[in-house]
């Protein structure tokens, strides 16, 4: 297409639409317009191109039929001699000759090339008493192939041994003896970077070399696979050592103390390298400012088959990073084994009561870590191989092994199953008498809690007594490091499965350090973004705390301060002893409870081998299956209800957030529709007809079918029983049993969102008064009302969230014959969500009809106006009371309560006040925490390159030792101290 433009001065002239074609779609551009001429290009190089000169350039006299592969010289061709003459300190290139027809692979040997090593003699290139390499016959292996040279190794007395010239050159031998193989430096560093990045197997990254050498299999190229194994290793083990400072420290590699060459994480608490002299004088409320954030996880992915032996592959890094030493480990593991371990008082954990599930056939079922919670940081001698699933001898190792010597006092530790390990753990340690792994308890402060993400599968009691929410001193520390490190980690669970023990554990241990390593180096800009999420937030939830307090006397924020102090106080013992300021005192059965009573009643029969058959397909109960869906459900939910907030001006990041929760919820609901259909085959059918009904719509409207994700249905049973056929009803899977799950799961869940509906409802009530009584002026009044209508979605959602429970009662109920359950949970309508009349307040003013503006201005008592209320409605429930009447929604209450009493306000307000106070106190322990944090990162440092500074030089490499040693110290410096720098910006 052609077009005219007009440019800035107004001139006309005549262009394709190329220019704005190509940046909209390069690839096509290059397709339509560009592709032939490259194929034709690259078909003109397999060929002499314009070089189609018969003598050679450069002396005019030799036949002109070679060429390089590798030189940027256009594929000019020489003579053999000034071929070779050229090459003679580039010996890896590849050659070709031109045969008349086409060109050959040919190697610089065949050519004449000699590689001289060891000769420093200014007055001659070439020794005078040269000493081929064994057999005149050795091999390089390069970034660019595998390569056979003619190697000279010098015969001079001052020219060292064949290995050193062979380092010297930049070639690093095989083996110490009688080498006949080498690997360049060079394609060692490419390769350890390919590794670490991409996580590449050797055996993938060397045979990837050897067909750049030959992709025929032709030339009969030696295979070098088993001799570059061994000098990956080597090199690995090398640049540990050297980056951990082993080579200018006297002792050498000998002297190496456990876990000195781990890159430790510089934000967290290190006494003597980045704490001040008065840490421990601190006062007790800013003592957590130096406490240690400790995450302990295990990772079933990285497996390892029972090949090699400890014997035959014992690795070159036992106890230098971040394994402990094997030895006194697997001593541990083998006198314990028969330690009794309890079985879990919460929800069931496979890993714990059923290790021995998928483990068969392998020597390491999976490896346990302790991680620093807040920088996803591995610890040094925290890592450990498993033998049978997550026993606790494990992961008590690894835990005491990680903090044993450690100065600090404080420690909050972070387990997705802490409600279990942590019960007997200081028993435990005892009973292990090892003094590297005991600890005095006794004169330390431990906190056990569980990750936010894991926490809603425990029981209730855990979702209170385990909260980073709910517990002083943790910031908005989640406890999750782990699981981040494990996505990375487990790309390498292919390639480590297959090695030995040693092998695997340097491979393990190298990836480790690397990942800390790109952690450190990410500081600057991590704590600026932190900081500028956390800083406005702390403003936002202290205004929201006081907006909230000022509705309330002194007295009842002092008893409610009282309360959850003294909660808080009692954070260390389990069970809290102290009343909780989080919960309510009347509860009746919400969905955590029913699915604690199902899994109890499922492990009873378990037990006593009377659970019904098909109960349990591949490794899930039924009853996980449901509470899995109805947990699919809410997400589905929360996300529509997000997405539906977009307004037209959303930032990139909000939509960029909502892509990724609709792709992570698409895979979740991928993997339970996978074993769902174990359960209830008839879904694929169901699934199959809503698609083909999807596409005919689609074909007829002429767009492309498909679903959003929160529109995809999972189809539970009651789904299921509402939509099959009488006579499909027999062969649909859903039994009156698991019927009876459903049904249970959803009355909890109604009773749930009921809860919460009028919790929230009278926070409404709550707001609408403080705003009529204090909000004045414009200011006051948009923050009223934005807090108002955050209150409003959040009603919205648990509305929808029991309408949701109700719909499926009403099939579960008629197919079960049930119907006890609508006395309580009836149908909610949009007039129905509505507040509490102020006079079941004891409002004395409503009572009286009083004219006030308090409660005049305001709609009724929120005024039991439903979320779709008309505005004659409102106008209706205004005046002395509520035309509409008390809900069905809080007849209960009422009934239980006499009239007037305010017990259940001042309940749902506390409960608010609470949540509320701990959303201010974390956000500014969060900022706290990071301010300390970035002084952490620079005095650490500073402390490092200080450290490197006073490296001793080594004796024969004074000026290598001294550069590293002087480069890392710059590296540590500018990392912290460059005043541009990110952390110095903060």
């Amino acid at each position: 297409m052609r077009g005219r433009c007009v440019n800035l001065y107004g001139f006309q002239s005549t262009h394709s639409f190329y220019l704005i074609r190509n940046q909209d779609d390069p690839l096509g551009t290059w397709a339509a317009d560009d592709r032939e001429a490259y194929l034709a290009e690259l078909l003109r190089l397999e060929g002499r191109g314009r070089h189609r000169y018969s003598l050679c350039r450069q002396c005019d006299s030799g036949p002109a039929r070679f060429r390089c592969r590798d030189c940027l010289d256009g594929g000019m061709l020489h003579c053999q001699s000034c071929f070779v003459e050229a090459h003679r300190y580039l010996p890896f290139h590849r050659a070709e000759e031109w045969n008349g027809q086409y060109f050959v692979t040919r190697s610089l040997k065949s050519l004449g090339l000699r590689v001289q090593l060891g000769h420093s003699h200014e007055s001659a290139n070439q020794c005078i008493a040269p000493a081929p390499a064994p057999g005149d016959d050795f091999v390089v292996v390069d970034f660019n192939g595998v390569h056979e040279i003619a190697l000279d190794f010098c015969g001079c007395y001052s020219s060292g041994t064949h290995t050193q010239q062979l380092l010297r050159a930049g070639l690093f031998p095989s083996t110490s003896r009688n080498a006949r193989t080498a690997a360049t430096i060079l394609v060692l560093r490419h390769w350890h970077l390919t590794f670490l990045e991409s996580k590449c197997s050797v055996y993938d990254y060397f045979y990837t070399l050897a067909r750049q050498t030959d992709n025929t299999g032709l030339s009969g190229l030696r295979d070098r696979y088993d001799e570059f194994l061994r000098m990956t290793k080597e090199w690995r083990n090398l640049q540990m050592l050297k980056r951990g400072g082993r080579g200018h420290d006297p002792s050498g590699v000998a002297g190496t103390q456990p876990g000195e060459c781990a890159l430790v994480c510089p934000a967290c608490p290190q006494p003597g390298k980045n704490l001040p002299s008065d840490w421990v004088n601190h006062p007790p409320e800013k003592r957590f400012l130096f406490a240690a954030f400790l995450a302990i996880d295990a990772n079933f992915h990285l497996k390892r088959k029972a090949i090699s032996s400890e014997q035959k592959d014992g690795g070159l890094s036992d106890g230098m990073l971040f394994y402990s030493p094997i030895g006194a480990y697997m001593r541990h593991v083998q006198k314990h084994w028969n330690m009794r371990q309890a079985r879990s008082r919460c929800v069931a954990h496979d890993a714990v009561d059923k290790p021995d599930r998928d483990a068969r056939g392998t020597a390491s079922s999976g490896i346990g870590a302790v991680d620093c919670a807040r920088h996803n940081m591995k610890r040094p001698l925290s890592v450990g191989d498993l033998q049978l699933g997550e026993r606790y001898i494990n992961m008590d190792y690894m835990f005491f092994r990680s903090i044993s010597g450690s100065e600090l006092v404080q420690y909050f530790v972070s387990y997705d199953i802490a409600c279990q390990w942590h019960v007997n753990l200081w028993e435990r340690m005892a009973a292990y008498d090892n003094e590297l792994l005991t600890i005095d308890s006794g004169a330390k402060y431990f906190v056990f809690l569980v990750p936010k993400f894991h926490l809603p599968a425990h029981i209730e009691d855990c979702n209170i007594q385990f909260s980073f929410n709910l517990t002083r001193f943790v910031g908005m520390t989640d406890g999750e490091a782990p699981e981040r490190g494990w996505s990375a980690t487990n790309a390498l669970a292919g390639s480590t499965m297959n090695m030995g023990p040693g092998s695997r554990r340097d491979a393990l241990n190298d990836f480790f350090n690397d990942q800390n390593h790109k952690k450190i180096i990410s500081f600057g800009t991590a704590m600026l973004r932190k900081v500028h999420e956390a800083a406005p937030l702390v403003i936002e939830t202290q205004q929201a705390l006081a907006d909230l307090e000022s509705g309330f006397s002194p007295e009842t924020i002092r008893a409610w301060t009282q309360m959850a102090v003294a909660w808080e106080a009692a954070a260390t013992e389990r069970p809290n002893p102290q009343p909780n300021p989080f919960e309510s005192r009347a509860k009746p059965t919400f969905l955590a409870g029913v699915q604690r009573q199902l899994a109890e009643e499922a492990a009873v029969k378990e037990a006593a081998g009377t659970e019904s058959a098909g109960a349990v397909r591949d490794g899930m109960h039924v009853t996980e299956l449901i509470a899995g869906g109805l947990q699919l459900e809410e997400q589905q939910r929360s996300l529509a209800a997000d997405m539906s907030a977009l307004g037209a001006h959303a930032t990139d990041r909000q939509r960029t957030s909502i892509v990724e929760r609709s792709t992570k919820l698409r895979r979740k609901i991928a993997a339970w529709i996978d074993i769902q259909l174990q359960f209830f085959p008839v879904v694929e059918q169901l699934r199959l007809a809503d698609d083909a009904a999807r596409a005919r719509v689609a074909a007829q409207a002429q767009t492309v079918p498909g679903v959003r994700v929160g529109d995809i249905p999972l189809w539970l049973p009651s789904a299921i029983k509402q939509r099959v056929g009488a006579t499909e009803k027999t062969r649909d899977g859903c039994t009156e049993e698991i019927l009876m799950f459903e049904y249970k799961m959803r009355v909890g869940e109604g009773n749930e969102a009921l809860s919460t509906v009028r919790r929230l409802l009278l926070l409404r009530s709550h707001l609408y008064s403080q705003k009529d009584r204090n909000a004045s002026g414009v200011r006051a009044q948009t923050r009223s009302n934005t807090r108002i209508k955050v209150v409003e979605e959040r009603i919205r959602r648990a509305v929808a969230q029991y309408q949701t429970a109700w719909r499926a009662l009403r099939v579960l109920g008629k197919e079960l014959q049930r119907d006890e359950w609508e006395t309580t949970l009836q149908e909610l309508k949009a007039e129905d969500v509505r507040g509490m009349p102020r006079m079941h307040f004891g409002d004395p003013a409503r009572q009286r009809g009083s004219t006030s503006r308090s409660s005049a201005a305001a709609p009724a008592d929120e005024a039991a106006v439903g979320l779709d209320a008309t505005a004659s409605q409102a106008k209706r429930t205004r005046g002395t009371g509520s035309t509409l009447g008390l809900s069905w929604i809080w007849v209960r209450q009422a009934e239980s309560r006499n009239e007037g009493d305010p017990e259940e306000m001042d309940e749902a307000l506390r409960i608010e006040w609470a949540r509320t106070r701990a959303r201010a106190l974390r956000w500014n322990e969060e900022l706290d925490l990071l301010e300390e944090e970035m002084r952490r990162i620079l005095a650490f440092f500073s402390w490092r390159a200080e450290w490197w500074e006073s490296r001793p030089a080594v004796q024969g490499t004074a000026e290598g030792g001294r550069d590293t040693a002087g480069g890392r110290a710059g590296i540590r410096a500018a990392s912290g101290g460059a005043p541009e720098g990110p952390t110095r910006i903060i």
